[in-house]
């Protein structure tokens, strides 16, 4: 048989026994998950508005959210971690080929093989060589497979930051408008206990009434006076954490709502929990990362056994440089050669070990990752059921507040009652009106939460396309199904 060919059928059964992989093979992890959330009253499954901060039907919002995507250093950090990751991938993939390369020589010597000093001997050459470690028991293909994880992980990174951004830009929007709400019941606030301090102030000088209520009524025009800054303060840095999220310098926001005109959107169900582990970015990320890691235990494995090279050069060599080219030689070398461990006080055996740790804390990762998404959404739901009912008897209060300060006031100014009366159904009003601002601001985080938590939020182009093809396909069989029973 001519000595090509087996040279060629060598080559063969090598690149064979190549796509052979030691370690284990990725099992996804079984997950025991619940038939239904507790505190999901529709108990159907979930169709997420992909562009769910839309149901708010408030542009400036929009428009805010539509900036944070295009400029957060954030979310460029995050793509910039996918693209690396794609490159980290070719480089690994690069690894299970052959190196192609060349080199060059010159030398002169006027030693001979024995050592004497005889006359100069030149030497000139021009190789083409080629080096290729052959990927025995799948070392490249677990890193490969390693490093196609890790690139799907980051991109449910990038995704995870999106929906995380996307989530604390409405989140503060909304405490915007809950402090901007706060500091304008402050400011009348302010308005009417000047107007009581004026009054009592003209009792007092006509000494009507004490100096103890007097300075009662000081007390009350100053505790809403220093109100008012407190909130200006917190508008100011809430405009500026807005900002940066908006990827521009700390600044204000120069148009927004009111939070009473913000609207609530329609409850959505939770969904089938088995179905939140195919939604959820940072369970994706976990699972993928655990995947990853789970390769890397095969390229251990396969450091433990010998690595085999094959090397081949071909080029022409002289020893005058002027006839290298044209009248030079041909020169070749072929050859091959293995190397591998036979005793190295158990290091290999602690790499194949370190990695399986490694693995198993990326299991653990991933399974505490499912738990806090179940938690997420169990939280979420709890917090849109109970805050709608809070806020109702929030806006109840604040309203029987209200009436009970204009009573007080007429009483005390009947002198049915003491100016006692009169302060404290001053501070409940004033207290109460702050309290409904804030229930109304949880009560919007928390479709914000629910939102986040279900897995809602930015899609790609092509994501979002599939959806409207999907739902342009449920739409047509309904049609049809009507057309029929017609």
């Amino acid at each position: 048989m001519n000595r090509s060919i087996i040279y060629y059928l060598i080559v063969v059964i090598l690149v064979g026994i190549s796509g052979c992989a030691v370690g284990p093979n990725f099992q996804k992890p079984e997950i025991e998950s619940p038939e239904y959330f507790s505190y999901d009253s529709l108990r159907a499954d979930t169709v997420l508005n992909l562009r769910w901060w839309e149901l708010f039907k408030d542009d400036q919002l929009i428009a805010l959210i539509d900036t944070t995507i295009i400029n957060n250093k954030d979310i460029q950090i995050a793509a910039s971690r996918v693209v690396e990751a794609r490159y980290v991938l070719g480089y690994t993939k690069a690894n299970q080929w052959p190196v192609i390369g060349y080199s060059g020589n010159a030398q002169g010597t006027n030693i001979d093989l024995s050592g004497n000093s005889g006359s100069q001997v030149n030497s000139f050459s021009a190789l083409g060589n080629v080096n290729w470690e052959i990927g025995f028991w799948g070392k490249y293909r677990r890193a490969n497979e390693a490093s196609r994880e890790e690139l799907l992980a980051t991109q449910y990174a990038h995704r995870a930051v999106m929906i995380s951004l996307i989530s604390e830009v409405a989140s503060t929007y909304f405490l915007l408008l809950d402090f901007n709400s706060r500091l304008e019941i402050a400011k009348r606030t302010l308005d009417s206990r000047l107007e009581g301090l004026s009054i009592m102030q003209s009792k007092f000088d006509h000494g009507t009434i004490p100096e103890l209520e007097l300075n009662q009524a000081e007390i009350q025009e100053a505790i809403a006076a220093s109100a008012i800054p407190n909130f200006q303060r917190n508008i100011a840095q809430t405009e500026h954490a807005l900002s940066v999220l908006l990827g521009k310098n700390p600044g204000s926001i120069l148009e927004i709502n009111t939070l009473v005109d913000q609207k609530a959107p329609p409850d959505i169900p939770g969904g089938i929990p088995s179905d939140l582990l195919e939604r959820r970015t940072d369970v994706m990320e976990a699972e993928h990362i655990y995947a990853a890691q789970n390769a890397r235990i095969g390229v251990a494995q396969a450091m433990r056994w010998p690595s085999f090279n094959l090397t081949a050069g071909m080029g022409v060599a002289s020893t005058d440089l002027s006839t290298l080219l044209s009248g030079a030689s041909l020169a070749w070398s072929v050859g091959g050669g293995f190397v591998g461990p036979i005793f190295n006080f158990g290091r290999n055996k602690r790499r194949v070990q370190i990695e399986r740790q490694k693995t198993e804390q990326a299991l653990l990762n991933y399974e505490n990752t499912v738990l806090n998404a179940f938690r997420d959404v169990e939280d979420a739901l709890i917090e849109v059921h109970t805050y709608k009912y809070e806020l109702n008897a929030r806006i109840r209060q604040s309203n029987a507040a209200q009436n009970a300060n204009i009573l007080s006031q007429k009483r005390y100014s009947g002198g049915v009652t003491s100016y006692l009366e009169v302060l404290d159904s001053e501070r409940t009003f004033f207290n109460s009106e702050l309290a409904t601002s804030e229930t109304y601001r949880n009560r919007l985080n928390s479709y914000v939460k629910l939102y986040k938590a279900l897995g809602g939020g930015w899609i790609s182009p092509e994501e979002e396309q599939a959806a409207d093809e999907e739902a342009a396909r449920l739409k047509a069989e309904e049609e049809a199904k009507a057309e029929a029973k017609k």
